[in-house]
């Protein structure tokens, strides 16, 4: 497995943002936008959604850690076809169908992670590598004339960059948007964090209206008033664009002013940078850990969101551990879960009324804007064919 050095200087663009965050810059939108109810509660949008940009386009499925060593892997279903995502023996991830080669029995039925150097089918034993290869059945006598080597594993297109690992339904994905977001992530070693939890919430709401909630800061100080609003200032962020990712930056100005900005150290400590990956993932890194939600839409009213939090090596003492589960228990319980995801909910079941046919956003929710012009022109394809 690749490993990253630790960045002794952040990239280009992020100390860009820690400038204008120093100067007290905010990203304004030019004035008043609105945008149609139904783009978050029409099921027939909701299925040209699925067709044009998540049966296309790549997708965050986990952090390179979380298969941290050869011969190891786990399956994940959240994205509507069972998946293996495994390590090999030379440290390569691959992405597979879930699904035995001789009678489609599922492989792999444990949550977790689990050892991986043989993947043995449940039902007639048919042994698999953790690079897809079938390696052994039992009576091969009784499969005259089977090639095993156009048997191994379903294949789907993936790839490792910045200590993440993303994949595509289809093989014609392009992953060169993804590539160009590896410098900003190798800044932070992320392939050099430890998975320290990981939890999977339902959330009943329309997939965008939780992407809304991480591009724009108008609501941190009133919706997290009791949790994480103390650290940030009132409508204070930076952002800017790498392809059709969204990547902001907040902190206190005040502070800012008073750290060297070419020190990385320093300036992580002062800077929490948030990257919307497109379509339906968030990279939030905080000073001390990184988390990882990645949204995948079970329905127009139904969303899964998994929640990785990352920190730089696992807890060695009870005092660490300590400390983690209190940042866990603020971020994933007390922020997500109980007030980011329960505004999606609430916002969800109020569009879905009919009541108002129009959603209004004011200039700090410009990166709104952005990502659903983003998503509609995803969509032209669909809607031409």
């Amino acid at each position: 497995m690749d490993q990253f050095t630790t960045a002794s200087r952040p990239t280009p663009g992020q100390r860009a943002l820690a400038e204008a965050l120093a100067r007290g810059e905010a990203a304004l939108g030019a004035g008043l936008e609105s945008l149609d109810a139904s783009l978050y509660t029409d099921p027939e949008r909701y299925e040209r959604e699925q067709r044009a940009i998540f049966d296309r386009l790549p997708h965050l499925l986990a952090p390179s850690s979380l298969l941290p060593e050869a011969n190891m892997a786990v399956a994940h279903d959240h994205y509507g076809i069972p998946l293996i995502l495994s390590r090999d023996a030379n440290g390569h991830a691959h992405v597979f169908a879930n699904v035995c080669r001789h009678r489609g029995t599922r492989l792999i039925e444990a949550a977790g992670v689990v050892p991986a150097k043989r993947i043995i089918c449940p039902y007639h034993a048919w042994a698999y590598k953790p690079d897809g290869e079938l390696t052994g059945l039992p009576r091969a006598d009784c499969f005259p004339g089977l090639d095993k080597s156009t048997h191994g594993l379903v294949s789907y297109p993936s790839i490792e960059a910045g200590g993440l690992i993303w994949f595509a339904k289809q093989a014609e994905a392009d992953f060169t948007d993804i590539l160009a977001l590896a410098p900003d992530l190798d800044a932070f070693a992320m392939a050099d964090q430890h998975v320290y939890r990981r939890e999977t919430h339902h959330v009943a709401a329309n997939w965008k209206l939780i992407i809304d909630a991480f591009l724009e800061s108008y609501h941190v100080q009133r919706l997290h008033a009791a949790t994480i609003a103390s650290f940030f200032a009132d409508g204070i962020t930076t952002a800017d664009t790498i392809g059709p990712h969204q990547r902001a930056a907040v902190g206190r100005a005040d502070y800012l002013a008073q750290v060297d900005r070419d020190d990385w150290a320093a300036l992580r400590h002062a800077v929490t940078y948030t990257y919307q990956i497109f379509p339906s993932s968030v990279v939030i890194v905080s000073p001390d850990y990184i988390n990882l939600l990645i949204a995948m839409p079970q329905a127009v009213d139904s969303t899964l969101v998994e929640d990785i939090m990352l920190i730089p090596e696992a807890p060695a003492t009870n005092e660490a551990e300590s400390h983690w589960e209190r940042s866990w228990d603020l971020l994933d319980g007390g922020t997500f879960v109980a007030e980011d995801f329960r505004a999606a909910a609430l916002a969800h079941q109020g569009l879905a009324s009919g009541a108002i046919d129009k959603v209004v956003l004011g200039t700090l929710e410009h990166g709104l804007v952005d990502f659903h012009h983003k998503v509609e022109q995803a969509l032209q394809p669909s809607l031409s064919g």
